[in-house]
């Protein structure tokens, strides 16, 4: 199990065992809806809700081609959470680069950041921008930008 992993299975633990603990105070309906809460926050953490992550090297790569943004992101990080839900299905046409899976994608991270793993890292045209407004990176994605 990776480390983006751990946050989510520790919300789904610590739901089940308020969950158990609700359910044996005789209050079913209570502890399922929380367990679904803890399911959800679950979720929400999880690398699924983002794009398929890619390599540094492979995004820096096709970046170079086709001129679209690369994302540095990690899972439990509020602000990549931010980011990739005020994209929308935009966020799709960015390249995604997990940076506790890829450790090249850190070591860009670190570069751009002074040495801090900062995310989300925003790279356009071969500059770095820590922590963007999710509107520019939408406007940066338009043929004109």
């Amino acid at each position: 199990m990776t480390r983006a992993w751990i946050l989510p299975m520790l919300s789904v633990l610590c739901g089940s065992v308020v969950a158990t603990e609700l359910t044996l105070q005789g209050r079913p309906g209570a502890a399922a809806a929380l367990l679904l809460v803890f399911v959800l926050l679950a979720g929400v953490n999880s690398p699924w809700i983002f794009p398929r992550s890619i390599g540094a090297l492979e995004a820096q790569q096709r970046s170079a081609v086709d001129g679209r943004p690369i994302v540095f992101w990690r899972s439990g990080c509020t602000y990549c959470l931010r980011l990739r839900l005020r994209l929308g299905r935009s966020a799709h046409q960015l390249y995604w680069v997990d940076i506790w899976r890829d450790p090249a994608g850190a070591a860009a991270v670190r570069a751009a950041n002074d040495g801090n793993e900062t995310v989300p890292t925003v790279v356009v045209a071969g500059r770095p921008h820590t922590n963007p407004d999710p509107e520019w990176v939408r406007r940066q994605l338009s043929p004109s930008a």
